[in-house]
């Protein structure tokens, strides 16, 4: 019995040993505290955000741990923890996400300080898959966009959803091409588009008022640059579309043989 108890005794203090809690500090380089960063453990589902002040606090189960400290706007660290109890970061703000722009409702605004429900689609990303529509550019890239197609004929319309029926009445989303409203986007050349951004949540299609119950698709197209080279590009491509399993069918002789077959017995 004392040798169990001595056991359990050895085992509880090995796990207390690999069992800490680190906490720190995540800050800018400006020595300002950092709000609502993210700190978490690398390759594990634990995780914890800064206070007010920029403080964390999280347990680690070993020294191998590595922790990740993220935010908006600036660029993600990782270290690893080994004897360390706090651990105090400065995160360096990252040029290329803070000069990122995307487009809204009322003209453009920085990708950090974006607070509404946008999705963006840039042109070499629809370039990438070679769609045959502007459509079908953002089938399946768009979160909350469901696209479907009326049929399989060649030309034939489509469907397009923002986060379900937002009206009673006509479902369709309010298309605007380089600031002008459409009624589809459907006569545009994939080719010839420059980005493509999703407005869903009121907040970013208020400006548009009820035409914009069901959301809005703005479209950018390509423009010439002052100073850009002429550049040709070229993309060809044709498609076969064959019966799955063709049927024998009647010629016009044998289809009025068997009603005469009929007539005679």
């Amino acid at each position: 019995m004392r040798k169990i108890l001595l056991l359990l005794l050895t085992l509880s203090c090995y796990i207390q040993l690999f069992s800490q809690e680190i906490t720190g500090v995540v800050s800018d380089n400006t020595g300002e505290p950092i709000i609502g960063a993210t700190v978490a453990l690398k390759g594990k589902a634990v995780g914890s955000l800064t206070d007010i002040d920029g403080k964390y606090s999280i347990k680690v189960d070993n020294s191998n741990d590595v922790l990740v400290f993220s935010y908006v706007g600036y660029i993600r660290q990782e270290i690893k923890v080994g004897n360390q109890k706090q651990i105090n970061v400065v995160l360096i703000e990252s040029a290329k996400e803070l000069d990122e722009v995307v487009v809204v409702g009322y003209g453009v605004q920085k990708k950090a300080l974006l607070t509404g429900a946008n999705t963006n689609i840039k042109g070499d990303k629809i370039a990438e898959v070679k769609p045959t529509t502007a459509m079908e550019a953002l089938q399946g890239v768009a979160p909350g966009v469901s696209i479907t197609r009326n049929s399989g004929a060649p030309g034939s319309g489509t469907k397009v959803t923002i986060r379900g029926m937002g009206t009673i009445g006509k479902s369709d989303p309010l298309y605007i091409v380089d600031g002008i409203a459409v009624g589809g986007i459907d006569y545009l050349n994939p080719a010839d588009i420059q980005s493509i951004d999703v407005l869903k949540d009121g907040a970013s299609t208020a400006i548009y008022g009820s035409r914009a119950a069901n959301g809005v698709i703005l479209v950018t197209t390509k423009k010439g640059e002052k100073g850009a080279s002429p550049t040709i590009n070229y993309d060809g491509y044709f498609g076969v579309q064959n019966i799955y399993k063709k049927l024998p069918t009647l010629n016009a002789q044998e289809y009025m043989y068997n009603p005469l077959a009929e007539l005679i017995h």
